[in-house]
């Protein structure tokens, strides 16, 4: 898809802040060429803050942005919906300071998007193809984007869990590969970490209907994983979302080995800093990370 996309219709829903544990609502709107993801918090006479890493404010436990004071966090699920399908430009009206965590996963954004229908603009989408590998380590974690013809990530984790243990997957946006291998993945936790975080102000409005939580032994949801390697899809799911923030498509070879939100932040900053390591370009990879469906409800007017 070489032209710029936007959302064919406004769309909403409804639900809780994941860490404040507090209702809100959002709206997904269409928005003109050159626009980027601009988040408006209609809640306070519809300031702005575009989705940039220029205004990364908080990376612990979900990506916060935040602009004159102004917050909005856990954006990484979102932000990552709307780069999987696609989506070069958009207003996301919400009336709180943090997004609806939903299930969890980046799904029900997708679902939402698709109730939107994406529609083609008349301007060209620019990519920033990777020139010259940038490394990132910080012990045993690293991060780096190499060069390459295509988007693709690479992901390790390890986690001292009979559940998790060492996972790795390899991921090439294509069709619909994102929506049916990456977008369901749900955010996890542990049982043992609840305690702690709630007296940090954290996961107020986590259950276990949007969170995967593991005591010593298990996963407690009933209804188990959506994926065997579910935990190391989370981590790709949040990457791209994170990785959004560069502010164009990113053509490279992602890959992180125990990184986290930080990381991601960090390798966003050091690519911008190091201009010689990119190029932009109009000519997309190898792989489009667009579904064929919506696709062809963009080529139709939808």
């Amino acid at each position: 898809m070489g032209q710029q996309h936007t959302l064919a219709s406004e769309v909403s829903l409804s639900g809780i802040g994941l860490h404040t544990g507090v209702t809100v609502n959002l709206r997904l709107c269409p928005a003109p060429v050159h626009t980027g993801i601009v988040f408006k918090r209609f809640d306070l006479d519809g300031f702005t803050i575009e989705a940039h890493s220029r205004h990364v404010a908080r990376v612990s436990y979900a990506t916060s942005l935040m602009k004159k004071g102004v917050l909005i966090s856990t954006t990484e699920h979102l932000l990552s919906a709307l780069a999987g399908l696609g989506v070069d430009n958009a207003v996301v009206e919400v009336d709180n300071l943090e997004l609806p965590i939903v299930d969890g996963s980046a799904l029900p954004f997708v679902n939402l998007i698709r109730q939107a229908g994406l529609r083609p603009q008349r301007a060209r989408r620019a990519y920033a193809k990777v020139l010259k590998p940038v490394i990132l380590e910080e012990g045993a974690k690293k991060i780096a984007i190499y060069p390459s013809d295509t988007f693709t990530v690479s992901y390790s984790i390890l986690f001292p869990h009979r559940v998790i243990g060492a996972e790795s997957l390899d991921f090439t946006p294509a069709g619909e590969s994102y929506e049916t291998e990456i977008a369901p993945a749900r955010t996890f936790g542990f049982l043992a970490e609840v305690e702690m975080l709630l007296k940090s102000g954290l996961v107020k409005g986590g259950s276990l209907e949007n969170v995967v939580v593991l005591d010593q032994e298990r996963v407690l949801n009933p209804e188990g994983l959506r994926f065997p390697d579910e935990f190391c899809r989370h981590k790709i799911l949040d990457l791209i979302g994170d990785i959004s923030l560069f502010g164009y498509p990113l053509i490279g070879h992602v890959v992180a080995d125990r990184a986290g939100h930080a990381m991601h932040a960090q390798l966003v900053s050091q690519l911008l800093r190091q201009k010689d390591c990119w190029t932009l370009t109009t000519t997309p990879p190898a792989h489009s990370s667009t579904p064929a469906p919506i696709a062809e409800l963009a080529a139709a007017g939808a």
